[in-house]
């Protein structure tokens, strides 16, 4: 809850009269998120609303019936919506890197449905390790030092999307989400995609040099510390 606070404290995540919409996959990170949300909006000084919602990707094969149950026990409503991403993606397309265009599908219908309740945010559970995969993922692989921002507003939708568990760690996560009715990821290529070989290599990296991981979301969220090419001063003499 302290990290949730420190992100909405330090962005404005959160504003009074919000209606969010909650991405809830029914994995740990979107349990976590929603969990932390109930909590917040019971505790906190804000007054907001929020709804869970799940992308169906499964062609109405997975059972969310745990998930409805854990909402329901949250106070929360909770709302499926139906889709055919994993026909398009792998019977339709056959897809052997699907994840860009899953996640581009998956947000325009969560987006979609999140206009349609009636909401005016988009709540992710993106945290802190994704923070530094993204980033690491982008400069490796599109020669570009760029992450995923805490807040953005979405002109198209008319959205803004925010990313409270930016400040918490997978570790935070895996040890807050025991207990949570976790559903299995059944995508075909889960765990073994570009994220999973960084996530992999970050992991590797940081037993080797001992907080690493935590350094480096440091150095990413703490503008200050940035030393970068665009701070070069021209205009003095060499």
């Amino acid at each position: 809850m302290s990290h949730l606070r420190r992100a909405d404290d330090t962005y404005a995540l959160i504003k009074n009269g919000d209606k969010i919409a909650v991405g809830v996959s029914g994995g740990k990170d979107s349990l976590t998120l929603l969990h932390a949300l109930s909590v917040y909006q019971k505790f906190g000084l804000k007054q907001f609303e929020i709804i869970a919602v799940t992308v169906d990707c499964t062609n109405g094969k997975a059972d969310y019936g745990k998930v409805a149950d854990f909402c329901a026990d949250l106070g929360v409503k909770y709302h499926v919506e139906p889709s055919e991403i994993f026909a398009i993606l792998f019977d339709a397309r056959k897809e052997k890197n699907p994840c860009s265009l899953c996640s581009k599908l998956r947000n325009g219908m969560l987006n979609t449905a999140a206009k349609r309740l009636g909401c005016n945010k988009v709540a992710l559970a993106h945290h802190g390790d994704d923070l530094v995969e993204t980033f690491l993922l982008c400069m490796t692989h599109e020669g570009r030092l760029s992450t995923f921002h805490p807040v953005m507003y979405l002109s198209k939708a008319d959205l803004t999307l925010i990313r409270p568990l930016v400040y918490v760690t997978e570790r935070e996560i895996i040890a807050a989400s025991r207990g949570y009715p976790v559903l299995e990821n059944p995508c075909p290529v889960n765990h073994k995609t570009r994220r999973e070989y960084m996530k992999e290599l970050i992991t590797r990296l940081d037993r080797d040099i001992p907080d690493s991981r935590e350094r480096m979301l440091d150095a990413i969220i703490s503008v200050n510390r940035y030393n970068l090419f665009d701070k070069i001063d021209n205009t003095r003499d060499n």
